[in-house]
């Protein structure tokens, strides 16, 4: 989505450090004195997204979106406030709403150990670039696993036909997260006897999975907030559950300039949004992005080996295709 930045830190230290940071800047200016309308939807609550309940409140964002692990919040959090009350324009703020998202790393990464600092966190927000974003074992992605494959990093976009609006949504995952791994609506997790419950017994589908839509179309936060909730209908497709330990939320946005809040600003605004019955295009883009997003994190992804020795395998290509073509979804 033009305007958008990604920045992106890979911490791979010694052999149990495996973790990072990305950092995801809605337009290139002041987000605190320009904030672009945000909405979120929870899937399943059992994470840490500093900051949310003000985005929901207000529909908007004041502060870049970061990504990374759970015991990582916290100095994300104080490096965010560094960043805003550093630039110019922000002299006289004594408020800083920080958006952090996460998951958790600690089967590769030496969690406890808490490696992310403040360093790595400004480093990713100041080195935020627009184009090809990279992927798999990359930034906050860099100890995730997914589908007890591999995760990582992924992303992906839909741009609609220019007669309904030619609008683009965008997005990136986070994907840490179980359940049966499904693509193009064929059982893979089931072909490879690898999936949430086959034993009973070591099979587990808590993790997380943070997902950021981004779309240059002009919605409020409240069709915002819609079309973060659709975003689990991708997330779903892929045969991801939201156990009871996955912590699942979608943060969207519009990068619309003309729907920014200026702080300070007059107390009336004129806007033009999108209405209701022109949003439904924008629902299936956000679906199939979503899903192919995810698809993307594990195909991305290389087999990592960190902390205790534990190796997670990346998603065999191989014996992919081969079930692909077993289902005659390619030839």
């Amino acid at each position: 989505v033009a305007g958008v930045a990604v920045g992106q830190v890979t911490l791979v230290e010694g052999d149990s450090v495996r973790t990072g940071v990305t950092a995801i800047l809605p337009h290139p200016g002041n987000l605190f004195q320009h904030k672009p309308p945000a909405g979120i939807y929870v899937g399943n609550g059992f994470g840490k997204l500093a900051g949310s309940t003000q985005v929901k409140e207000l529909g908007n964002l004041e502060s870049p979106i970061i990504l990374t692990n759970t015991l990582s919040v916290a100095r994300a959090i104080d490096a965010v406030i560094t960043y805003t009350l550093g630039q110019p324009g922000n002299e006289q703020v004594q408020s800083v709403n920080a958006v952090v998202g996460e998951t958790n790393d600690g089967f590769l990464n030496d969690i406890r150990g808490r490696h992310i600092t403040e360093v790595q966190v400004l480093q990713a927000i100041r080195s935020a670039h627009s184009g090809p974003v990279e992927q798999g074992n990359v930034g906050a992605g860099t100890g995730t696993v997914c589908f007890d494959f591999k995760g990582g990093i992924g992303t992906a976009s839909r741009v609609l036909p220019a007669s309904l609006g030619g609008f683009t949504v965008g997005v990136l995952v986070q994907t840490n997260f179980g359940g049966v791994l499904s693509i193009d609506g064929v059982p893979v997790g089931k072909e490879m006897k690898n999936y949430f419950l086959h034993d009973q017994l070591n099979q587990k589908a808590d993790g997380s999975c943070m997902i950021v839509v981004a779309t240059d179309a002009p919605l409020d936060a409240r069709n915002l907030e819609r079309l973060a909730k659709r975003a689990f209908m991708g997330l779903a497709r892929t045969g991801g559950v939201a156990s009871n330990g996955s912590g699942d939320y979608a943060i969207a946005f519009s990068t619309d300039s003309s729907l920014r809040v200026t702080a300070g600003g007059p107390p009336f605004q004129n806007q033009r949004v999108l209405s209701n019955d022109a949003t439904s295009p924008l629902f299936l883009a956000a679906i199939e992005a979503t899903e192919e997003a995810i698809i993307n994190s594990l195909l991305s992804a290389e087999t990592m080996r960190g902390k205790q020795g534990r190796v997670v395998e990346a998603l065999p290509t191989d014996k992919l295709k081969q079930i692909l073509k077993k289902y005659n979804r390619i030839n």
